[in-house]
């Protein structure tokens, strides 16, 4: 499906935000002054950003002052372990009551996060824009429900680690014409310090539930924990099977009670709330 982006060729370096010299107008009408104010207003971000310790001040600081820079309605924060990438998301918005409902139709529907995480990857990881109706999302139930908040465009970026892996991926659900080149940009400037004051919240989140680590390794057997490290190492019923020398149906209602006793619906999502409470430990 079509894929926009307003960023330069994946060859070439960001451009810098064009400053006008003192007093001259801009082509789209801003001035040197209104520069500076938004220079200002990078410089806060980056400094309320080094603030953030915890999930509350993430939320506080990413639609209050980050919303002076980029414009959205949902901003979806999305951790990528391992290859296969399992994937653990998370929600923020002023626009609904319940993000965490968004976060989890995010990972409900297991072809949106590999899909963008492919469309970045593609684009040299460069950020990407994109229309909803134009976007790899399809209409499924995140597509549509982003579409209800009016949030018609999607800005992807992310960052990874030397050897190319993504490590976390943050899209933006913004309102239509709200997103472009100056918004693109901005996503590369930030993300760096998205994934810091992010991550530090996760981090944050487990010091907290170090009891639940102990109470989710009593909860699965050691032959459910075997299966659910090779589940996270991408391998199949039948592979784990041959490997533990088990018939993939016994895998398969082995796979069952992992999902029922972790409260999750789906293999990816296992491995996401395992990696949370720690009982895999890659």
């Amino acid at each position: 499906m079509p894929i926009t982006t307003t960023t330069t060729p994946a060859q070439s370096a960001p451009q810098p935000l064009p400053i006008a010299p003192a007093g001259a107008p801009k082509d789209d009408g801003r001035t040197a002054a209104t520069d500076f104010l938004q220079i200002e207003s990078i410089v806060l971000n980056l400094d309320a950003s080094l603030r953030v310790h915890a999930r509350a001040h993430f939320f506080s600081w990413t639609q209050g002052l980050l919303q002076s820079l980029i414009r959205h309605e949902l901003l979806v924060c999305t951790l990528c372990h391992g290859k296969p990438p399992a994937f653990r998301a998370d929600g923020f918005s002023m626009t609904t009551p319940d993000p965490a409902m968004f976060s989890d139709m995010f990972l409900r529907d297991t072809a949106v996060a590999p899909a963008l995480l492919k469309a970045w990857e593609e684009r040299r990881y460069q950020p990407v824009v994109m229309d909803t109706a134009a976007s790899p999302l399809g209409n499924g139930a995140f597509a549509r429900e982003i579409e209800r908040l009016g949030a018609t465009q999607l800005l992807v970026h992310g960052v990874h680690d030397a050897d190319g892996r993504a490590v976390t991926l943050f899209t933006f659900a913004c309102r239509s014409g709200s997103i472009g080149p100056r918004q693109a940009y901005l996503a590369q400037l930030l993300a760096p310090s998205l994934h810091s004051a992010w991550v530090r919240t996760q981090l944050a989140q487990r010091s907290q539930s170090g009891n639940d680590k102990a109470s989710g390794q009593s909860v699965l057997t050691v032959r459910e924990q075997d299966i659910l490290k090779w589940i996270y190492l991408g391998k199949s019923n039948f592979e784990i099977g041959a490997i533990l020398k088990i018939s993939p149906l016994t895998v398969k209602n082995h796979v069952q009670k992992i999902l029922r006793k972790l409260n999750v619906v789906n293999r990816t999502q296992a491995i996401g709330k395992a990696l949370e409470l720690r009982i895999l430990n890659p």
